[in-house]
């Protein structure tokens, strides 16, 4: 996946995508911009494997879709260290600058702020291990000691 393929999604397509407008991510991505060109390194560094457009792209996939670094750098064909860094790098960017926070908990529980129209809730089911029907009995041969090593 390139940048060039994704600057041609429709702007409802984008947010579809990556959870904001793409005026925020451009908004996003002129503030790091800035941000690396204010905190530059002395020394000269290899030419990252994405640009900062893609890295800010990756970190909003990974923010969307909760998906494995794995899963993110075989999409991007970048090794998953290298995922790994940019999201943290970018997320620690993003909030040094402050300028994309939502507001906090206490903002809400103030009430400054208007009603909330929405509310998400991680409801992930996990699954948990029932016995089957006749696992009283292996487990109750399995603590005489006749459980032979064949089972």
């Amino acid at each position: 996946m390139k940048y060039e393929y994704i600057e041609k999604f429709n702007p409802r397509a984008f947010k579809r995508r990556f959870g904001v407008r793409k005026k925020t991510f451009q908004s996003m991505v002129k503030a790091i911009k800035s941000f690396r060109h204010i905190n530059k390194r002395s020394h000269k560094s290899a030419k990252p494997a994405l640009d900062i457009e893609e890295q800010v792209l990756v970190t909003l996939e990974y923010w969307r879709e909760y998906r494995t670094y794995f899963h993110i750098a075989t999409s991007w064909g970048v090794s998953e260290p290298t995922i790994c860094r940019i999201v943290h790098r970018v997320e620690l960017e993003l909030m040094r600058l402050g300028m994309f926070r939502l507001p906090g908990k206490k903002a809400l529980l103030k009430g400054g702020l208007s009603q909330p129209k929405v509310v998400v809730m991680d409801v992930t089911e996990t699954p948990i291990e029932r016995p089957k029907r006749k696992q009283k009995e292996f487990t109750q041969v399995r603590k005489n000691g006749t459980h032979s090593k064949a089972n």
